[in-house]
């Protein structure tokens, strides 16, 4: 979803991963539309270089994740997985670039205008928030050809309803994106008329969010409970009382008070 004024940081021609900044939001698009926007190791590569560079970006408050052509991502690159030797390092690879979107300090966002498979449909799962096309399709079509969704269940399962994972794990079937919405696995199905501005709806509701903040709620969101109620009631009492004391809090709480906004609302 470029926009006017966007910075492009990568532009190199040969690429297959382009990234650019735009108001607090970066845009983070796969380009790789004659495998599908396989996960090669070219393409593995440079996500995960785009993915640092946005998250090491001060100026970027939101990342946003799309694509070109007709499909999200196809999941790993078959055709670069012919011996043993070349799928481990995929399947080593991957699950750094799938942990380093769920880890993110800044909101991720997905943005699908089509189909995701195996390897795609964890990213979409790693992501914070997740938008589909009507047109977009997802299915685990890894039982299928033999292997299995190891991997990706660590984002996965999280996010879906469990009798829905184990109907869609174990059958392979491909599901749209109206069913994808309704078992958690995205957040919305629109149009896909309606798909960029159903992002821009969530990424200018996030980039309202103060950058720490934002960053510690994804923090409590990813925490193991305490054993026991009392506990973790003590641990969030804590958590809550050092950014109510922050500068950032004290900062909303004086923008709250002045009616303005706070310091690091994006200027428009």
């Amino acid at each position: 979803m470029p926009s006017h004024g966007a910075v492009n940081l990568h532009p190199m021609a040969d690429e297959l991963v382009h990234d650019e900044v735009h108001r607090g939001v970066a845009t983070i698009t796969l380009d790789s539309p004659h495998n599908r926007n396989a996960l090669s190791a070219q393409l593995r590569r440079e996500l995960t270089e785009r993915l640092d560079a946005a998250i090491a970006d001060s100026a970027v408050r939101v990342v946003v994740l799309t694509h070109t052509g007709p499909v999200f991502c196809s999941g790993m690159d078959l055709k670069e997985a012919s011996g043993a030797g070349a799928e481990r390092q995929g399947v080593n690879e991957f699950p750094a670039i799938l942990q380093r979107i769920w880890t993110s300090p800044k909101p991720v966002v997905a943005r699908l205008a089509g189909p995701a498979r195996a390897g795609g449909v964890g990213l979409v799962a790693a992501c914070d928030i997740a938008v589909a096309a009507h047109s977009a399709t997802f299915a685990f079509s890894e039982v299928r050809i033999g292997v299995v969704p190891a991997v990706i269940s660590v984002t996965v399962l999280p996010r879906l309803l469990p009798r829905a994972a184990h109907e869609l794990f174990l059958t392979g079937e491909t599901f749209d994106a109206e069913r994808a919405a309704a078992i958690g696995l995205v957040n919305s199905a629109v149009p896909a008329e309606d798909l960029d501005a159903e992002v821009r709806r969530y990424t200018d509701m996030l980039v309202l969010g103060a950058p720490n903040a934002l960053a510690a709620t994804k923090e409590m969101l990813r925490r193991t409970r305490a054993d026991s109620l009392a506990a973790d009631f003590a641990a969030m009492l804590e958590f809550s009382a050092k950014h109510f004391a922050g500068a950032e809090g004290q900062e909303g709480i004086a923008a709250f008070r002045e009616k303005r906004k706070p310091s690091w609302v994006p200027a428009d």
